[in-house]
């Protein structure tokens, strides 16, 4: 879509957006304390569910890296909501067969349980 088609409060937000700084990398990110302190609370939150398990990595295996993605969210009337960190896996530097052999999530659709609601009801 052309920024000329845009409406006049979208231009507004999309040209405010700029004068935000998102941080790049985690250096950069902790020169600020209220990233710093994001950073800290995803750190938290880690611990807190018990996301990670330390463990020796297997002869012959190698590490998955990591890298932290940095955003800024925004409330609809272009005011900053929140600043947000996340540490993401670099899943793609994986290989079939040799570093896993097989992927599994575990997801529930609202329809399917909505089924097996169903069923508990009439079932009774």
């Amino acid at each position: 879509m052309p920024y000329e088609n845009l409406s006049k409060s979208y231009k507004a937000f999309v040209s405010n957006v700029d004068y935000v700084e998102t941080p790049k990398n985690i250096e950069e990110t902790l020169e600020f304390a209220e990233w710093r302190k994001v950073v800290m609370e995803e750190m938290r939150a880690f611990k807190a569910n018990e996301t990670w398990e330390v463990s020796n990595l297997p002869s012959g295996k190698k590490t998955v890296g990591c890298k932290w993605i940095f955003t800024t969210k925004f409330k609809p009337d272009d005011i900053i909501d929140r600043h947000k960190a996340r540490l993401v896996a670099k899943g793609f530097t994986q290989t079939y067969g040799l570093d896993y052999d097989e992927t599994f999530t575990l997801v529930a659709k609202l329809n399917t349980i909505r089924v097996l609601l169903s069923l508990a009801v009439n079932m009774d």
